[in-house]
Protein backbone atom coordinates (compact mmCIF):
# COMPACT_ATOMS: atom_id res chain seq x y z
CA UNK A 1 0.00 0.00 0.00
CA UNK A 2 1.25 3.70 -1.13
CA UNK A 3 1.80 5.82 2.17
CA UNK A 4 1.19 9.15 1.92
CA UNK A 5 2.57 12.92 2.08
CA UNK A 6 0.44 16.02 2.20
CA UNK A 7 1.92 19.47 1.80
CA UNK A 8 0.25 22.38 2.73
CA UNK A 9 1.53 26.05 2.94
CA UNK A 10 0.39 29.10 5.15
CA UNK A 11 1.32 32.84 5.99
CA UNK A 12 1.24 33.81 2.43
CA UNK A 13 1.26 32.52 -1.17
CA UNK A 14 4.50 31.77 -3.15
CA UNK A 15 6.57 30.49 -0.92
CA UNK A 16 7.49 27.92 -3.08
CA UNK A 17 5.57 24.75 -2.18
CA UNK A 18 5.51 22.94 -5.62
CA UNK A 19 9.26 23.26 -5.12
CA UNK A 20 9.89 21.49 -1.47
CA UNK A 21 7.30 19.23 -2.67
CA UNK A 22 9.16 18.37 -5.97
CA UNK A 23 12.45 18.27 -3.73
CA UNK A 24 10.93 15.77 -1.09
CA UNK A 25 10.04 13.48 -4.00
CA UNK A 26 13.90 13.93 -5.49
CA UNK A 27 15.36 13.09 -2.24
CA UNK A 28 12.61 9.75 -2.22
CA UNK A 29 13.65 9.11 -5.13
CA UNK A 30 17.57 8.98 -4.43
CA UNK A 31 16.52 6.89 -1.39
CA UNK A 32 15.34 4.16 -3.78
CA UNK A 33 11.63 4.68 -3.60
CA UNK A 34 8.94 4.67 -6.35
CA UNK A 35 7.31 8.17 -5.65
CA UNK A 36 3.94 9.49 -7.57
CA UNK A 37 3.18 13.36 -6.92
CA UNK A 38 -0.25 15.52 -7.37
CA UNK A 39 -1.02 18.93 -7.56
CA UNK A 40 -4.24 20.08 -5.90
CA UNK A 41 -5.45 23.66 -7.57
CA UNK A 42 -7.86 25.16 -5.50
CA UNK A 43 -9.29 27.23 -8.38
CA UNK A 44 -12.99 25.98 -10.06
CA UNK A 45 -11.28 26.06 -13.86
CA UNK A 46 -11.51 22.61 -14.84
CA UNK A 47 -7.67 22.62 -15.90
CA UNK A 48 -5.61 25.60 -16.66
CA UNK A 49 -5.94 25.52 -20.48
CA UNK A 50 -7.73 29.14 -20.20
CA UNK A 51 -6.14 30.65 -17.19
CA UNK A 52 -3.91 33.89 -18.01
CA UNK A 53 0.13 33.29 -17.80
CA UNK A 54 0.02 36.29 -16.00
CA UNK A 55 -2.11 35.04 -13.27
CA UNK A 56 -0.59 31.35 -12.81
CA UNK A 57 2.25 31.50 -15.09
CA UNK A 58 2.84 28.81 -18.10
CA UNK A 59 0.66 25.62 -19.16
CA UNK A 60 2.47 22.43 -18.76
CA UNK A 61 1.45 19.87 -21.31
CA UNK A 62 1.52 16.66 -20.20
CA UNK A 63 2.53 13.49 -22.42
CA UNK A 64 -1.49 12.42 -22.52
CA UNK A 65 -2.14 15.70 -23.70
CA UNK A 66 -3.58 17.45 -19.94
CA UNK A 67 -2.89 21.06 -19.72
CA UNK A 68 -1.86 21.63 -16.07
CA UNK A 69 -0.29 23.85 -13.78
CA UNK A 70 2.99 24.87 -13.75
CA UNK A 71 3.89 23.21 -10.64
CA UNK A 72 3.92 20.15 -12.59
CA UNK A 73 6.61 20.92 -14.49
CA UNK A 74 8.67 21.48 -11.17
CA UNK A 75 7.12 17.60 -10.34
CA UNK A 76 8.97 16.63 -13.92
CA UNK A 77 12.03 18.21 -13.55
CA UNK A 78 13.07 17.20 -9.94
CA UNK A 79 11.78 13.45 -10.63
CA UNK A 80 12.08 10.67 -13.07
CA UNK A 81 8.19 10.26 -13.04
CA UNK A 82 6.10 10.39 -16.35
CA UNK A 83 3.30 13.85 -15.54
CA UNK A 84 -0.08 12.30 -16.90
CA UNK A 85 -3.13 14.09 -16.35
CA UNK A 86 -4.12 11.84 -13.01
CA UNK A 87 -1.35 14.08 -11.41
CA UNK A 88 -3.22 17.25 -11.17
CA UNK A 89 -6.82 17.78 -9.94
CA UNK A 90 -8.48 20.97 -10.13
CA UNK A 91 -11.43 21.59 -7.43
CA UNK A 92 -13.01 22.68 -11.05
CA UNK A 93 -12.57 18.79 -11.88
CA UNK A 94 -13.61 17.34 -9.12
CA UNK A 95 -16.96 18.97 -9.10
CA UNK A 96 -17.70 18.03 -12.50
CA UNK A 97 -16.70 14.60 -11.61
CA UNK A 98 -19.31 14.89 -8.66
CA UNK A 99 -22.38 16.69 -10.84
CA UNK A 100 -21.35 14.30 -13.81
CA UNK A 101 -22.17 11.21 -10.86
CA UNK A 102 -25.38 12.92 -9.32
CA UNK A 103 -26.54 13.34 -13.26
CA UNK A 104 -26.09 9.59 -13.53
CA UNK A 105 -27.35 8.54 -10.44
CA UNK A 106 -25.07 7.24 -8.73
CA UNK A 107 -25.54 8.88 -5.58
CA UNK A 108 -29.03 7.00 -4.95
CA UNK A 109 -30.91 9.91 -4.18
CA UNK A 110 -29.27 11.17 -1.82
CA UNK A 111 -28.42 15.05 -1.04
CA UNK A 112 -25.09 15.97 -2.82
CA UNK A 113 -22.89 18.14 -0.68
CA UNK A 114 -19.44 19.15 0.13
CA UNK A 115 -19.24 16.26 2.99
CA UNK A 116 -19.19 13.23 2.05
CA UNK A 117 -19.71 13.49 -1.73
CA UNK A 118 -16.99 15.90 -2.71
CA UNK A 119 -14.29 15.16 -0.50
CA UNK A 120 -14.86 11.29 -0.98
CA UNK A 121 -13.73 12.23 -4.65
CA UNK A 122 -10.92 14.28 -4.14
CA UNK A 123 -9.93 11.12 -1.34
CA UNK A 124 -10.43 8.95 -4.38
CA UNK A 125 -8.35 10.76 -7.04
CA UNK A 126 -5.39 10.59 -4.58
CA UNK A 127 -5.88 6.81 -3.43
CA UNK A 128 -6.12 6.00 -6.97
CA UNK A 129 -2.99 7.42 -7.78
CA UNK A 130 -1.04 5.54 -5.50
CA UNK A 131 -2.72 2.08 -6.38
CA UNK A 132 -2.14 3.05 -10.73
CA UNK A 133 1.19 3.80 -10.29
CA UNK A 134 2.20 1.40 -7.69
CA UNK A 135 4.60 4.51 -6.17
CA UNK A 136 6.16 3.47 -2.40
CA UNK A 137 4.99 7.21 -1.49
CA UNK A 138 2.53 9.84 -2.88
CA UNK A 139 3.41 13.09 -2.34
CA UNK A 140 -0.10 15.46 -2.96
CA UNK A 141 0.81 19.42 -2.98
CA UNK A 142 -2.46 21.09 -1.46
CA UNK A 143 -2.45 24.19 -3.51
CA UNK A 144 -3.58 27.98 -2.37
CA UNK A 145 -2.24 29.08 1.02
CA UNK A 146 -4.39 27.40 5.07
CA UNK A 147 -7.44 29.82 5.68
CA UNK A 148 -8.01 30.52 2.00
CA UNK A 149 -11.39 29.52 1.42
CA UNK A 150 -11.12 27.55 -1.51
CA UNK A 151 -8.69 25.17 -0.44
CA UNK A 152 -11.32 24.12 2.64
CA UNK A 153 -12.10 20.61 0.83
CA UNK A 154 -9.00 20.03 0.09
CA UNK A 155 -7.80 20.31 3.65
CA UNK A 156 -11.16 18.42 5.11
CA UNK A 157 -10.55 15.33 2.47
CA UNK A 158 -6.57 15.81 4.03
CA UNK A 159 -7.63 15.69 7.42
CA UNK A 160 -10.19 12.61 6.40
CA UNK A 161 -7.03 10.32 4.93
CA UNK A 162 -4.77 11.06 7.63
CA UNK A 163 -7.03 9.60 10.33
CA UNK A 164 -8.65 6.95 7.93
CA UNK A 165 -4.44 5.74 7.02
CA UNK A 166 -3.00 6.49 10.33
CA UNK A 167 0.11 8.17 11.03
CA UNK A 168 2.08 5.71 9.74
CA UNK A 169 0.99 5.53 6.44
CA UNK A 170 0.05 9.62 5.84
CA UNK A 171 1.67 12.58 7.26
CA UNK A 172 1.51 16.55 6.93
CA UNK A 173 4.00 19.04 6.33
CA UNK A 174 3.46 22.69 6.38
CA UNK A 175 5.71 24.80 4.71
CA UNK A 176 5.75 28.52 6.18
CA UNK A 177 7.26 32.06 6.57
CA UNK A 178 9.92 33.21 9.39
CA UNK A 179 10.55 36.95 8.62
CA UNK A 180 12.89 39.01 9.23
CA UNK A 181 11.58 42.57 10.24
CA UNK A 182 13.34 45.96 10.58
CA UNK A 183 16.66 45.45 12.45
CA UNK A 184 17.11 42.24 11.49
CA UNK A 185 14.90 40.29 14.26
CA UNK A 186 13.18 36.74 13.01
CA UNK A 187 9.96 36.44 13.99
CA UNK A 188 8.32 33.32 14.29
CA UNK A 189 4.47 34.67 15.20
CA UNK A 190 3.25 34.04 11.37
CA UNK A 191 4.03 30.51 11.52
CA UNK A 192 2.21 29.96 15.00
CA UNK A 193 -0.45 31.42 13.39
CA UNK A 194 -0.07 29.55 10.25
CA UNK A 195 -0.08 26.08 12.09
CA UNK A 196 -3.08 27.20 14.55
CA UNK A 197 -5.40 27.49 11.42
CA UNK A 198 -4.15 24.26 9.77
CA UNK A 199 -4.91 23.12 12.95
CA UNK A 200 -8.30 24.54 13.07
CA UNK A 201 -9.09 22.24 10.11
CA UNK A 202 -8.06 19.41 11.90
CA UNK A 203 -4.93 18.80 10.76
CA UNK A 204 -1.79 18.54 13.52
CA UNK A 205 1.29 18.84 11.16
CA UNK A 206 3.89 16.17 11.59
CA UNK A 207 6.87 18.31 10.14
CA UNK A 208 7.62 22.28 9.36
CA UNK A 209 9.70 23.61 6.67
CA UNK A 210 10.16 27.36 7.48
CA UNK A 211 10.99 29.48 4.74
CA UNK A 212 13.43 32.33 5.74
CA UNK A 213 16.24 34.48 4.14
CA UNK A 214 18.65 34.48 7.49
CA UNK A 215 20.24 31.93 9.55
CA UNK A 216 17.66 30.52 12.38
CA UNK A 217 19.29 28.97 15.66
CA UNK A 218 18.31 26.18 17.57
CA UNK A 219 16.33 28.54 20.21
CA UNK A 220 13.88 29.56 17.34
CA UNK A 221 13.61 25.80 16.54
CA UNK A 222 12.73 25.27 19.96
CA UNK A 223 10.27 28.26 20.05
CA UNK A 224 8.21 26.93 16.83
CA UNK A 225 8.13 23.29 18.22
CA UNK A 226 6.76 24.36 20.99
CA UNK A 227 3.82 26.22 20.20
CA UNK A 228 2.74 24.07 17.46
CA UNK A 229 3.04 21.30 18.82
CA UNK A 230 5.62 19.21 17.09
CA UNK A 231 9.35 17.94 17.98
CA UNK A 232 11.88 20.11 17.45
CA UNK A 233 13.89 17.49 15.11
CA UNK A 234 10.88 18.04 12.84
CA UNK A 235 10.83 21.83 12.16
CA UNK A 236 13.63 22.53 9.18
CA UNK A 237 14.56 25.56 7.56
CA UNK A 238 14.58 26.35 4.03
CA UNK A 239 16.91 29.35 3.27
CA UNK A 240 17.00 31.28 0.16
CA UNK A 241 18.83 29.77 -2.53
CA UNK A 242 22.38 31.67 -3.86
CA UNK A 243 21.95 30.62 -7.62
CA UNK A 244 18.87 27.75 -8.34
CA UNK A 245 16.12 26.07 -7.26
CA UNK A 246 18.34 23.06 -7.67
CA UNK A 247 20.53 23.65 -4.55
CA UNK A 248 17.81 22.92 -2.78
CA UNK A 249 17.73 18.89 -2.66
CA UNK A 250 21.54 19.16 -1.30
CA UNK A 251 19.95 21.64 1.27
CA UNK A 252 17.00 19.20 2.42
CA UNK A 253 19.57 16.35 2.82
CA UNK A 254 21.97 18.35 4.90
CA UNK A 255 18.93 19.39 6.94
CA UNK A 256 18.17 15.49 7.14
CA UNK A 257 14.36 16.20 5.51
CA UNK A 258 14.94 13.09 3.83
CA UNK A 259 15.72 11.00 6.87
CA UNK A 260 13.22 12.23 9.21
CA UNK A 261 10.20 11.30 6.37
CA UNK A 262 11.51 7.91 5.99
CA UNK A 263 11.76 7.71 9.98
CA UNK A 264 8.26 8.96 10.49
CA UNK A 265 6.60 6.55 7.33
CA UNK A 266 8.44 3.93 8.66
CA UNK A 267 10.08 3.22 5.17
CA UNK A 268 13.11 1.11 7.04
CA UNK A 269 16.94 2.13 7.02
CA UNK A 270 17.52 3.63 3.73
CA UNK A 271 20.56 5.77 2.45
CA UNK A 272 19.76 8.70 0.19
CA UNK A 273 22.76 9.33 -3.19
CA UNK A 274 22.22 12.56 -4.01
CA UNK A 275 25.09 12.37 -6.21
CA UNK A 276 23.51 13.54 -9.04
CA UNK A 277 22.40 16.83 -7.66
CA UNK A 278 26.32 17.73 -6.11
CA UNK A 279 27.12 16.77 -9.76
CA UNK A 280 25.23 19.03 -11.15
CA UNK A 281 25.49 22.21 -8.93
CA UNK A 282 29.86 21.47 -9.65
CA UNK A 283 29.24 22.39 -12.41
CA UNK A 284 27.12 25.19 -11.76
CA UNK A 285 29.90 26.97 -9.37
CA UNK A 286 32.75 25.97 -11.96
CA UNK A 287 31.72 27.34 -15.20
CA UNK A 288 34.47 26.95 -18.22
CA UNK A 289 32.49 29.45 -20.56
CA UNK A 290 29.68 32.26 -20.71
CA UNK A 291 26.90 32.34 -22.79
CA UNK A 292 24.10 34.83 -23.30
CA UNK A 293 20.50 34.25 -24.85
CA UNK A 294 18.34 36.43 -25.73
CA UNK A 295 14.66 35.43 -24.94
CA UNK A 296 12.00 37.54 -26.86
CA UNK A 297 8.26 37.92 -25.22
CA UNK A 298 5.45 39.87 -24.39
CA UNK A 299 5.27 43.13 -22.25
CA UNK A 300 5.88 42.93 -18.98
CA UNK A 301 6.20 38.60 -19.05
CA UNK A 302 7.23 37.43 -15.46
CA UNK A 303 9.54 34.81 -15.19
CA UNK A 304 7.20 31.76 -14.84
CA UNK A 305 5.42 32.48 -18.32
CA UNK A 306 8.37 31.05 -20.10
CA UNK A 307 9.07 29.09 -17.32
CA UNK A 308 9.92 25.58 -18.81
CA UNK A 309 11.79 27.18 -21.71
CA UNK A 310 14.08 29.27 -19.32
CA UNK A 311 14.92 25.95 -17.19
CA UNK A 312 16.15 23.91 -20.22
CA UNK A 313 18.22 26.60 -21.64
CA UNK A 314 19.49 26.58 -17.90
CA UNK A 315 20.09 22.77 -18.24
CA UNK A 316 21.67 22.64 -21.55
CA UNK A 317 23.88 25.14 -20.56
CA UNK A 318 25.22 24.12 -17.27
CA UNK A 319 25.21 20.31 -17.60
CA UNK A 320 25.15 19.76 -21.80
CA UNK A 321 28.29 22.40 -22.20
CA UNK A 322 29.58 23.56 -18.48
CA UNK A 323 28.52 27.15 -19.83
CA UNK A 324 26.94 30.21 -17.18
CA UNK A 325 24.23 31.24 -19.23
CA UNK A 326 22.93 34.58 -18.74
CA UNK A 327 19.03 35.01 -20.38
CA UNK A 328 18.17 38.97 -21.81
CA UNK A 329 14.49 39.16 -21.95
CA UNK A 330 13.52 41.73 -24.08
CA UNK A 331 10.28 42.72 -24.93
CA UNK A 332 8.76 42.42 -28.63
CA UNK A 333 6.18 45.45 -28.54
CA UNK A 334 9.45 47.63 -27.52
CA UNK A 335 11.15 46.17 -30.52
CA UNK A 336 7.91 47.50 -32.86
CA UNK A 337 9.22 51.09 -31.98
CA UNK A 338 13.04 51.25 -33.12
CA UNK A 339 15.20 50.91 -35.63
CA UNK A 340 17.87 50.27 -33.82
CA UNK A 341 18.24 46.49 -32.95
CA UNK A 342 22.09 46.82 -32.50
CA UNK A 343 20.85 48.30 -28.91
CA UNK A 344 18.72 45.66 -27.65
CA UNK A 345 20.46 42.55 -29.26
CA UNK A 346 24.26 43.62 -28.26
CA UNK A 347 26.43 41.04 -26.77
CA UNK A 348 23.41 38.34 -27.88
CA UNK A 349 24.97 34.92 -28.71
CA UNK A 350 21.37 33.53 -29.72
CA UNK A 351 18.07 33.56 -29.54
CA UNK A 352 14.71 32.29 -28.61
CA UNK A 353 11.24 33.36 -29.64
CA UNK A 354 9.04 30.53 -27.24
CA UNK A 355 5.60 30.34 -27.80
CA UNK A 356 2.75 32.76 -27.99
CA UNK A 357 -0.34 33.60 -28.41
CA UNK A 358 -2.27 36.63 -29.78
CA UNK A 359 -1.43 39.66 -31.94
CA UNK A 360 -0.05 42.05 -29.46
CA UNK A 361 3.91 42.15 -30.21
CA UNK A 362 3.55 40.08 -33.48
CA UNK A 363 5.90 42.68 -35.38
CA UNK A 364 8.54 42.87 -32.99
CA UNK A 365 8.49 39.36 -32.98
CA UNK A 366 8.48 39.21 -36.67
CA UNK A 367 11.95 41.80 -36.60
CA UNK A 368 13.52 39.65 -34.66
CA UNK A 369 12.91 36.48 -36.39
CA UNK A 370 14.46 38.62 -39.75
CA UNK A 371 17.47 40.18 -37.69
CA UNK A 372 18.73 36.60 -36.40
CA UNK A 373 18.27 35.46 -39.90
CA UNK A 374 20.12 38.63 -41.66
CA UNK A 375 23.23 38.96 -38.59
CA UNK A 376 23.44 34.36 -38.76
CA UNK A 377 22.72 34.50 -35.05
CA UNK A 378 21.85 31.01 -33.95
CA UNK A 379 17.74 31.12 -33.37
CA UNK A 380 15.52 28.78 -32.06
CA UNK A 381 11.89 28.78 -32.79
CA UNK A 382 8.83 27.28 -30.37
CA UNK A 383 5.58 27.10 -31.98
CA UNK A 384 4.87 30.84 -32.97
CA UNK A 385 8.12 31.04 -33.09
CA UNK A 386 8.39 28.71 -35.65
CA UNK A 387 5.56 29.48 -36.93
CA UNK A 388 7.10 33.47 -37.96
CA UNK A 389 9.79 32.20 -39.72
CA UNK A 390 7.67 31.20 -43.07
CA UNK A 391 5.61 34.38 -42.61
CA UNK A 392 8.88 36.80 -42.11
CA UNK A 393 9.96 34.98 -45.48
CA UNK A 394 7.06 35.05 -47.30
CA UNK A 395 7.11 39.19 -46.39
CA UNK A 396 10.78 40.05 -46.70
CA UNK A 397 12.57 37.98 -49.56
CA UNK A 398 9.22 36.66 -51.41
CA UNK A 399 7.80 40.35 -51.20
CA UNK A 400 4.10 39.64 -49.98
CA UNK A 401 3.49 42.27 -47.69
CA UNK A 402 0.35 40.95 -46.08
CA UNK A 403 1.66 37.61 -45.30
CA UNK A 404 0.10 36.73 -41.93
CA UNK A 405 -1.52 34.19 -39.82
CA UNK A 406 -5.15 33.45 -39.22
CA UNK A 407 -5.10 33.39 -36.26
CA UNK A 408 -4.11 37.50 -36.30
CA UNK A 409 -5.74 38.29 -39.94
CA UNK A 410 -8.86 36.62 -41.18
CA UNK A 411 -8.47 37.62 -44.90
CA UNK A 412 -5.09 38.03 -45.60
CA UNK A 413 -4.14 37.01 -49.34
CA UNK A 414 -1.65 35.11 -48.09
CA UNK A 415 -2.20 32.87 -44.47
CA UNK A 416 1.03 31.10 -44.52
CA UNK A 417 0.05 29.95 -41.02
CA UNK A 418 -3.88 28.99 -40.43
CA UNK A 419 -5.75 26.19 -39.23
CA UNK A 420 -5.63 22.90 -41.02
CA UNK A 421 -9.44 22.91 -42.05
CA UNK A 422 -8.92 25.69 -43.88
CA UNK A 423 -6.14 24.04 -46.26
CA UNK A 424 -6.42 22.08 -49.02
CA UNK A 425 -5.86 18.87 -47.23
CA UNK A 426 -8.50 17.40 -44.31
CA UNK A 427 -7.08 17.37 -41.42
CA UNK A 428 -8.21 17.36 -37.77
CA UNK A 429 -9.35 20.87 -36.62
CA UNK A 430 -8.70 20.51 -32.92
CA UNK A 431 -6.01 22.05 -30.88
CA UNK A 432 -3.27 19.30 -30.79
CA UNK A 433 -2.04 18.04 -27.67
CA UNK A 434 0.52 15.82 -26.02
CA UNK A 435 3.07 13.89 -27.51
CA UNK A 436 2.70 12.38 -30.80
CA UNK A 437 5.11 11.21 -33.33
CA UNK A 438 7.09 13.10 -35.77
CA UNK A 439 9.39 11.61 -38.70
CA UNK A 440 13.06 13.84 -39.24
CA UNK A 441 14.09 14.12 -42.34
CA UNK A 442 17.36 12.74 -42.86
CA UNK A 443 20.43 14.78 -43.92
CA UNK A 444 18.88 18.07 -41.99
CA UNK A 445 20.75 19.80 -38.72
CA UNK A 446 17.54 18.45 -36.98
CA UNK A 447 18.13 15.04 -37.91
CA UNK A 448 22.08 15.71 -36.50
CA UNK A 449 20.71 16.95 -33.33
CA UNK A 450 18.33 13.58 -32.87
CA UNK A 451 20.16 11.09 -34.50
CA UNK A 452 16.66 9.51 -35.26
CA UNK A 453 14.14 9.69 -38.55
CA UNK A 454 11.36 9.14 -35.98
CA UNK A 455 11.04 11.07 -32.57
CA UNK A 456 8.03 11.78 -30.02
CA UNK A 457 7.32 15.22 -29.18
CA UNK A 458 4.39 17.40 -26.66
CA UNK A 459 2.51 19.40 -28.22
CA UNK A 460 -0.26 22.37 -27.90
CA UNK A 461 -0.97 24.09 -31.19
CA UNK A 462 -3.85 24.67 -33.63
CA UNK A 463 -2.46 26.58 -35.88
CA UNK A 464 -0.27 25.10 -38.96
CA UNK A 465 1.89 25.88 -41.57
CA UNK A 466 0.10 25.85 -45.07
CA UNK A 467 1.93 23.02 -47.25
CA UNK A 468 0.80 24.91 -50.33
CA UNK A 469 3.46 27.64 -50.04
CA UNK A 470 6.42 25.07 -49.48
CA UNK A 471 7.78 25.26 -52.74
CA UNK A 472 8.26 29.13 -52.23
CA UNK A 473 9.96 28.55 -48.88
CA UNK A 474 12.38 26.38 -50.14
CA UNK A 475 13.26 28.45 -53.01
CA UNK A 476 14.41 31.14 -50.48
CA UNK A 477 15.82 28.83 -48.49
CA UNK A 478 13.64 27.89 -45.57
CA UNK A 479 13.10 23.95 -45.92
CA UNK A 480 11.02 22.01 -43.83
CA UNK A 481 13.29 19.21 -42.10
CA UNK A 482 10.11 17.56 -39.70
CA UNK A 483 6.45 16.58 -40.85
CA UNK A 484 3.81 14.38 -38.18
CA UNK A 485 3.41 11.01 -38.60
CA UNK A 486 -0.57 11.23 -38.01
CA UNK A 487 -1.29 14.15 -40.35
CA UNK A 488 1.53 15.17 -42.37
CA UNK A 489 1.45 18.53 -40.92
CA UNK A 490 5.20 20.57 -40.97
CA UNK A 491 6.88 20.32 -37.68
CA UNK A 492 10.08 21.80 -38.10
CA UNK A 493 11.80 24.59 -40.74
CA UNK A 494 15.77 25.32 -40.95
CA UNK A 495 17.41 27.96 -42.84
CA UNK A 496 19.38 26.47 -45.38
CA UNK A 497 21.93 29.16 -45.40
CA UNK A 498 22.33 29.64 -41.90
CA UNK A 499 24.68 28.51 -39.66
CA UNK A 500 21.78 27.67 -37.00
CA UNK A 501 18.02 28.37 -37.51
CA UNK A 502 15.88 26.20 -36.37
CA UNK A 503 11.86 26.77 -35.56
CA UNK A 504 9.67 23.77 -34.21
CA UNK A 505 6.17 23.35 -33.49
CA UNK A 506 6.17 21.28 -31.06
CA UNK A 507 7.56 21.86 -27.28
CA UNK A 508 10.89 20.47 -26.42
CA UNK A 509 10.87 22.31 -23.02
CA UNK A 510 8.55 20.08 -21.18
CA UNK A 511 10.30 16.90 -21.31
CA UNK A 512 14.26 19.00 -20.03
CA UNK A 513 15.94 17.84 -16.87
CA UNK A 514 18.64 19.03 -15.18
CA UNK A 515 21.19 16.61 -15.34
CA UNK A 516 19.74 15.17 -18.99
CA UNK A 517 19.09 18.39 -20.96
CA UNK A 518 17.01 18.54 -24.48
CA UNK A 519 19.06 17.56 -27.10
CA UNK A 520 17.74 20.51 -28.89
CA UNK A 521 18.48 23.24 -26.25
CA UNK A 522 21.53 21.26 -25.89
CA UNK A 523 22.42 21.89 -29.56
CA UNK A 524 21.16 25.64 -29.79
CA UNK A 525 23.23 26.47 -26.71
CA UNK A 526 26.13 24.71 -28.41
CA UNK A 527 25.69 26.52 -31.78
CA UNK A 528 25.43 30.33 -29.41
CA UNK A 529 28.79 29.38 -27.46
CA UNK A 530 30.65 28.62 -31.54
CA UNK A 531 29.03 31.36 -32.76
CA UNK A 532 30.45 33.57 -30.03
CA UNK A 533 33.84 32.47 -29.94
CA UNK A 534 33.62 33.01 -34.26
Amino acid sequence: MSKYILVTSGVCSGLGKGVAASTIGSLLECSGLKIAMMKCDPYINVDAANISPYQHGEVYVTEDGAETDLDLGNFSRFTSINITDSNCISIGKVYENVIRNERAGRYNGRTVQVIPHITDEIKRCIRNLGSNTGADVVIVEIGGTVGDIEAVPYLEASRQLVRELGKGNAISIHLTLIPVITGGELKSKPTQTSVKQLQTAGIQPDMLICRCEAPVEDGMKNKIAKFCNVSSDAVFISPDVEKSIYELPVIFHKEGVDAKLIEKLNLGNRTTEIRQWTDFLYKLNNPQTQVTVAMVGKKDYLDDCYKSVQESLFHAAVSGNNAEITIKKIDAETLEKTENFDEFFEGVDGIVVPGNYGQRGFLGLLKTVQYARIHKIPYLGIDLGMQLMPIETARNLIGWEDADSTEFIQNCSHAIICLPEEQTTPSASVMKLGASSIDVLEGTKLYSIYNSNQIKERHRSKYTFDRRYTSEMEEEGLVITAKSTADDQTEAFEWKNHPWGIGVQYHPEFVSRPSNPHPLFNAFIKASLEYKNS
